[in-house]
């Protein structure tokens, strides 16, 4: 994902995480509120090891359909890092990006779900 707008900025007023919906809720002060499923939290880190260093290196998470949030570390005052049940634990989520994730939220998940079947793999473990 890119950042299209870099004045733009969006920060979170409040951020709840529902263990038993495995769904992370964050209100913006723009109004914006979206809900994110911890498994598309996790297949659409920001890390490295998930995004690659370049657009054409981004790495197919399968298997993730369970996956669950352990943590919500603040990084600064422009982020956060999420440690999931999976210990994958390296992503730094911006506002930004959160924001930018719940706006294509359906797109994102079309695509994940569209390359899944692709490469022959699977939500489930």
């Amino acid at each position: 994902m890119t950042e299209d707008n870099f004045s733009a900025q969006h920060w979170p007023t409040e951020i709840r995480y529902k263990k038993d919906e495995k769904v992370l809720e964050i209100d913006f002060d723009d109004g914006a509120k979206f809900r994110l499923p911890a498994e598309l939290l996790r297949v659409e880190s920001p890390s490295a090891e998930v995004q690659g260093h370049a657009p054409d290196q981004k790495k197919i998470v399968a298997g993730r359909r369970h996956v669950g949030i352990m943590e919500i570390e603040p990084v600064g005052n422009y982020a956060v890092r999420i440690k999931f049940d999976d210990m994958h634990d390296t992503g730094i989520y911006s506002w930004q990006y959160l924001h930018e994730l719940g706006q294509k939220q359906d797109n994102v998940w079309l695509d994940y779900i569209t390359a899944l079947a692709a490469s022959g793999q699977s939500r489930d473990p």
